[in-house]
């Protein structure tokens, strides 16, 4: 028989925040906080998974099926096998169009990847991005999902400014071996971005997403 006096520290504990919250058989964590994000107010973690499940599930319900959550704070880490290449980019775009979010881990892996040289090639694009972004304080690298596929590199995330951006697609572009650049960064307080079928110049709308040509 339980403790009146435990049963009561418990539930104060996860009343108060200090706990995480723990759903669906362990395919969800988050723990019991909020975040901000522009001028949309603050939103717990429970409303960031359950904004995401619904995207994922309108989108493509095999999604909710192999992908985790774990969110702590407006961070959201995904896990779990995609089915392809496109499916783990669409589940990285559909959490940063989540309000509340902040940033966001893609850690799947993926049913039958490319060879291993052209893994290794777009490893490496990524891996020098990232360092760019890093190092480049005008840049918020950590608002900045990177995923590159055969030499084209896929951004996802939230820019300060048009400006933050452009520093963030030149970067991308000026790397060895990079094909083209697709952005699908939402600007701070402008509107998610969307997707489109085929490319776009550079100076879309705000909120859209932006392909750079194919290098030469």
């Amino acid at each position: 028989m339980q403790s009146p006096w435990l049963v009561s520290v418990a539930l104060l504990a996860l009343l108060s925040g200090c706990a995480p919250a723990i759903l669906g058989g362990g395919a969800y964590v988050a723990k019991a906080g909020t975040s901000e994000r522009g001028l949309g107010g603050t939103f717990s973690d429970l409303d960031i998974q359950a904004g995401i499940n619904k995207r994922w599930f309108n989108h493509d319900a095999d999604m909710n099926k192999r992908f985790d959550l774990t969110i702590t704070e407006g961070r959201v880490l995904i896990t779990g096998q995609a089915r392809d290449q496109q499916q783990k980019l669409d589940a990285s775009r559909l959490v940063w169009e989540t309000p509340g979010v902040k940033e966001v881990l893609n850690e799947t892996s993926v049913e039958g990847s490319t060879t291993i040289g052209s893994y290794s090639k777009d490893l490496w694009i990524t891996t020098k991005l990232r360092t760019y972004l890093t190092f480049d304080m005008d840049v918020a690298g950590r608002n900045y999902t990177i995923d590159t596929v055969k030499g084209v590199v896929y951004l996802m995330g939230v820019a300060r400014t048009q400006e933050e951006l452009s520093r963030v697609t030149t970067h991308a572009s000026t790397i060895d071996g990079v094909e083209r650049v697709v952005s699908y960064v939402r600007v701070m307080d402008g509107a998610a971005p969307a997707s489109a079928d085929a490319p776009a110049p550079a100076a879309a709308p705000v909120g859209q997403p932006v392909y750079n040509t194919e290098l030469q």
